[in-house]
């Protein structure tokens, strides 16, 4: 299994596309509209263009195996907009339902933070519907409080790097 940014392999951006609309598309991004279009399959993968970096945030890394995509997860800047504080985030990580289980998660999330090291970032945030931390708390992030956003209830955690 390889690790690779996605402006490596921008032929992926369909396929993340889609895992992120089925995931998290019930996610209303305009509290108070009816309909939330930038949650579509064509909307993220349109939004998804701004991650073809290779030296600047924000990135996606991908774990592929024989060119096949098994997973992804993004370094991105504010997340959350009741944190303006908090600029450097994990988010969007998601590993293909038939390979969940392998630990390959959590290479994902350990290749977010080599890179964000490597940009010299001391603390990265993220949010998560498990209100335990999961994974993420395994990994050694620290729970900073539950809220409610979007209309969703999420566990919002830091990783000093």
């Amino acid at each position: 299994m390889e690790l690779h940014l996605l402006a490596d392999k921008p032929e992926f951006i369909p396929q993340i596309a889609k895992w992120y609309s089925d995931e998290w598309g019930y996610i209303d991004e305009n509290i108070g509209e009816s309909i939330d279009a930038g949650r579509s399959t064509e909307a993220l993968a349109l939004k998804l263009t701004d991650y073809l970096n290779r030296d600047t945030l924000p990135l996606i890394v991908l774990i592929t195996d024989n060119d096949n995509l098994l997973g992804a997860a993004q370094l991105k800047f504010h997340e959350m907009d009741i944190y303006p504080d908090k600029e450097h985030w994990l988010g969007g990580v998601y590993i293909d339902e038939t390979f969940r289980g392998q630990g390959l998660g959590t290479r994902l999330i350990n290749q977010v933070i080599t890179l964000a090291k490597q940009h010299q970032i001391p603390y990265l945030y993220l949010q998560t519907e498990d209100k335990s931390g999961g994974l993420y708390a395994q990994l050694g992030w620290q729970p900073i409080e539950h809220v409610t956003y979007k209309n969703v209830d999420v566990l919002v955690m830091e990783k000093t790097l």
